[in-house]
């Protein structure tokens, strides 16, 4: 009975471990473990309201940390970025803000609402090819930092796509394509200095999302959705300089 016993607890220390194990989340309207939802179906009727991605994530330990810099990789179904995607059409329609829900329960807010930035910049067709696209964000908070602690969902960032231009004079082709989005990267600052980067999800398939189901999109860059890990090297001096 006393062995019995015991590895019940151990068992039930292991699953409160895993549900917070160290990596990124990402998911439509609420953070991952506010049960927001993994896929999105738009009938791509008018051009009205948005469409709100919630990222978060999990560290593995304490860390004291002045900035976030924030990955997120859009690929679409078929050989081109659709209209609708591209830089053209999305520029001023995709923003992020560091603004976490008023309804979230399970996740919390890394900077306490001290953090400024926002979208540093949106690109097509780079790193994954000519039917994807790459966001990338960032978030700074005032010196000394906000000390975050490990193994506790983290809000990091709202990614708001506009439904803008979806129909009538102006509008872009290919709102109903299916994609699918990778928060593919997390470096944090502590100071002048990386603090910690993520690249996994805490748990499989948490950190990817689809949109129109996501049907017809290749998946050759794994993770179940087409992003990896491989990211350009990049100094937080020069991120943190955009939000001076």
């Amino acid at each position: 009975m006393k062995k019995a016993m015991l590895l019940c607890g151990m068992l039930l220390a292991l699953t409160a471990v895993s549900a917070n194990a160290q990596g990124l989340n990402l998911r439509w309207t609420n953070c991952f473990g506010d049960n927001g939802a993994q896929n999105k179906t738009s009938a791509c009727a008018n051009s009205l309201g948005s469409n709100v991605a919630v990222g978060s994530f999990v560290l593995g330990a304490d860390v004291n940390s002045t900035g976030i810099e924030l990955i997120v990789d859009i690929a679409t179904a078929g050989t081109a970025l659709p209209a609708w995607w591209t830089t053209a059409c999305r520029t001023g329609f995709v923003t992020a803000n560091p603004t976490i829900s008023t309804a979230a329960v399970n996740c919390f807010d890394w900077a306490s609402g001290a953090a400024a930035g926002g979208l540093a910049s949106y690109n097509q067709g780079n790193l994954y090819g000519p039917s994807s696209a790459r966001v990338l964000m960032g978030f700074a908070v005032p010196a000394p930092g906000q000390l975050v602690p490990g193994g506790v969902e983290m809000f990091a960032f709202n990614l708001v796509i506009s439904n803008a231009k979806t129909t009538g004079t102006g509008s872009c082709a290919g709102c109903t394509t299916p994609a699918c989005l990778n928060f593919n990267n997390l470096k944090m600052a502590s100071g002048i200095v990386t603090g910690a980067i993520l690249n996994s999800p805490t748990v499989a398939g948490s950190n990817f999302i689809t949109w129109q189901g996501g049907a017809g999109v290749s998946s050759t860059l794994g993770g179940g959705c087409p992003a990896a890990t491989p990211t350009r090297n990049s100094s937080w001096s020069g991120v943190k300089s955009l939000y001076r």
